[in-house]
């Protein structure tokens, strides 16, 4: 059976990510498309507990080469035994971050390196990159403003990072796009969640239009 289609979505906190996720998977359940939607860290029993202690707010001395081995270790576990098992079933994975986000907040606001970051996470993930990874570019100021507009948001420990912090997790991802401009598209996602959520269907519905039997 033919594997199924890996899509990532990336962005800094506060980006809106989380809102397009939803519109794109019931756009592609609708077309007839099996489709799971996860997350990391998180998305299975062992990475969900990893998960809260990653983000809880209670841990603001936890060393950065500790959070990167954390957030690699739940990426294994969430890998094997959640996102493969559905690219062998012909699913089509939407992922609430992945490595990128690694890359971005532990190898450069960090400052730990996206070469030693990337080591870490290839023994984690093997060769499993994804198919097409949609970054929701949003500037910082924008971002930080609808972490704390929004009562129903769960502000973690990486929201309350400084403003330099989130300014490099920014330039982070702009450096990603140009590294891997074959695989990373960026969207706008100032306008709204409408508009940010066809853009990306417009792109995914593209690239799923070239491949046969996933429905």
């Amino acid at each position: 059976m033919m594997k199924g289609y890996f899509i990532t979505f990336e962005g800094t906190d506060g980006s809106g990510k989380t809102s397009v996720i939803k519109e794109v998977e019931k756009h592609f359940k609708s077309l007839g498309y099996q489709v799971l939607v996860t997350r990391e860290p998180g998305g299975i029993r062992i990475s969900e507990k990893i998960r809260d202690i990653l983000l809880g707010r209670e841990y603001p001395e936890m060393d950065s080469r500790t959070e990167a081995l954390l957030f690699a270790a739940s990426r294994r576990q969430h890998l094997v035994e959640k996102i493969l098992p559905a690219l062998e079933g012909n699913v089509v994975v939407l992922c609430d971050r992945y490595v990128d986000s690694s890359l971005v907040y532990q190898g450069i606001a960090r400052g730990l390196g996206i070469d030693e970051v990337y080591e870490i996470n290839r023994f984690a993930i093997e060769n499993h990159l994804p198919d097409l990874t949609i970054f929701v570019d949003v500037t910082p100021e924008v971002a930080i403003a609808r972490i704390f507009k929004n009562e129903n948001r769960e502000v973690n420990r990486l929201d309350l990072e400084t403003r330099n912090f989130h300014d490099m997790t920014y330039q982070g991802y702009q450096t990603l796009l140009k590294k891997f401009p074959n695989r990373i598209v960026a969207i706008n996602g100032d306008d709204t969640i409408e508009n940010v959520s066809k853009a990306a269907i417009n792109i995914i519905e593209t690239k799923l239009s070239k491949l046969d039997g996933l429905k």
